[in-house]
């Protein structure tokens, strides 16, 4: 479960990404300041990465304000858009494929790592960061078989489909989820 709630609250950088890519190109409301405290947020709980361990009450701790301050910025902007972007896409659509999905947070994270190379920014300090603080990085990880990844990475963008992210509107097709799986050590 703190793995989990880990990888919920790493997943701000890509849906801050997200974020913005929307603001630019639709002109979707944006909060500075509920970014910066999402990112903030992120930041802190990576910058603690090698503290946070199973069973310690300061690393529960730690973690709860982390997703407690990810709420406050959530507030602040009135969406989920601090919090929640093509990454959050991704787990909501392994939910929906995979027979056995695997908790919300370690989808997110795993997410994050794909929806990082997309943006084109350093996923693999976010898949090593995960694995500092025992989350899965890999669908073998989470118990997921590889083909409901590449499924849920081909319809991740018809979730909540008004929100735009990086996956656009068209989202991928199966052989670019494969590629992109792969290239991420996801698969």
């Amino acid at each position: 479960m703190l793995a989990a709630g880990c990888g919920d609250i790493v997943s701000n950088y890509t849906a801050i990404l997200d974020w913005k890519l929307a603001h630019r190109l639709l002109d979707i409301d944006y909060s500075d300041s509920a970014a910066a405290l999402s990112e903030m947020t992120a930041k802190m709980t990576i910058n603690s990465a090698d503290a946070i361990k199973e069973g310690l009450t300061e690393s529960a701790g730690l973690v709860v304000k982390a997703l407690i301050s990810s709420g406050i910025a959530i507030s602040i902007a009135g969406s989920s858009r601090p919090a929640s972007g093509s990454e959050h896409k991704f787990s909501h659509a392994l939910d929906i494929v995979a027979p056995k999905p695997a908790l919300h947070g370690e989808q997110c994270g795993v997410g994050t790592i794909m929806m990082m190379y997309l943006h084109g920014g350093d996923w693999k300090f976010i898949r090593d960061t995960l694995k500092v603080i025992k989350a899965p990085t890999t669908a073998y990880e989470m118990g997921i078989e590889p083909e409901y990844i590449i499924e849920a990475l081909q319809i991740a963008h018809t979730i909540r489909s008004e929100r735009y992210t990086i996956l656009g509107d068209r989202g991928l097709t199966h052989e670019s989820a494969k590629v992109l799986a792969e290239k991420t050590g996801v698969i």
